[in-house]
């Protein structure tokens, strides 16, 4: 017997997950994109299976303004386990080596300084990073060590919220791709007992806070109550995170030619830079660049329902 293909919803926005623990990214984002049975999904920038916390998941039209979440600062908590290193430089990986932690609260304070600000990284080879097509961690598996060029990555908020026997809390805001497993590794080293990450939380990702999202298990029970529909209620608009970003709103005219891929010129508009657009019905259109002659030119635009 033949099997009947799926039907997929167009929903378009952005849900915004409490990534359990234990679960990838991609696999959060499947088991999402199962409950609103929605057609197209991506998500923006992974999460280690071992993280919880924020994961902006864009459905539809959001998909096309994901980058723009990928490229956003970050917030995490993590808890620093002094005295031992492992393979990946977290709790899932073999440990390596065990210290004696002679250090304490002071100890740690006086070193934190040293990382914040503009510093260099070497990117962790258990990573997502490719060499010659071939995900890093793929080749650390296998026992194969690669060099990796050094990341100026910027911190700009590095702070201990509380330390007990051989586990520090930190609170670290950074920018895209800062990887939270290397600089805890680095600060143990510097430390000198070694330490690796034994929980990590993301807190904010971009415009978008803890607070904000959601559960997958009230996701789920959602789903069992009323269906794929049921879940959409979760969803955001596909521009609610770029809501930082300078708003214009076009007249019918302009946004007819606008949407078929012409520069126009807007009242109010800013001298450079980013911004988005609705039409003269309020409705989120797309995004556009201010160029040089002060026209806006369309970067990615919605596509009509």
């Amino acid at each position: 017997m033949a099997q009947v293909k799926r039907i997929r919803r167009n929903v378009s926005g952005i849900i915004l997950l409490d990534k359990p623990k234990g679960f990838s990214s991609n696999a959060a984002l499947q088991k999402v994109r199962w409950l609103l049975n929605a057609e197209k999904a991506g998500h923006t920038g992974s999460l280690d299976p071992l993280a919880t916390g924020v994961l902006p998941l864009c459905f539809g039209e959001a998909t096309k303004f994901s980058q723009y979440l990928l490229d956003a600062d970050k917030g995490y908590e993590t808890v620093m386990q002094l005295g031992v290193t492992t393979t990946t430089a977290d709790a899932e990986g073999e440990v390596l080596e065990r210290r004696e932690v002679t250090v304490g609260r002071a100890d740690i304070e006086a070193v934190l300084p040293r990382f914040r600000g503009e510093i260099s990284q070497i990117p962790p080879m258990y990573s997502a990073l490719k060499r010659d097509g071939q995900p890093l961690y793929k080749l650390a598996r296998a026992g194969e060590i690669v060099e990796r060029e050094a990341r100026s990555v910027t911190i700009a908020r590095l702070e201990l919220l509380v330390c007990e026997s051989a586990q520090a809390r930190l609170a670290v805001a950074c920018s895209k791709g800062t990887y939270i497993r290397t600089l805890v590794e680095d600060i143990g080293q510097i430390l000198g007992c070694g330490a690796h990450v034994a929980e990590l939380r993301r807190t904010q990702a971009g415009p978008f806070s803890l607070a904000q999202t959601v559960s997958l298990d009230e996701l789920e029970q959602a789903h069992a109550e009323g269906g794929n529909e049921a879940v959409d209620q979760f969803l955001l608009p596909s521009d609610s995170g770029l809501e930082h970003w300078p708003l214009l709103q076009f007249s019918e005219h302009s946004a007819f030619y606008w949407l078929h891929g012409q520069p126009v010129r807007a009242p109010d508009a800013p001298k450079f830079g980013m911004v988005r657009v609705q039409d003269h019905n309020g409705r989120f259109i797309g995004i556009g660049e201010v160029s040089e002659d002060g026209r806006i030119a369309p970067r990615r635009l919605i596509r009509s329902e």
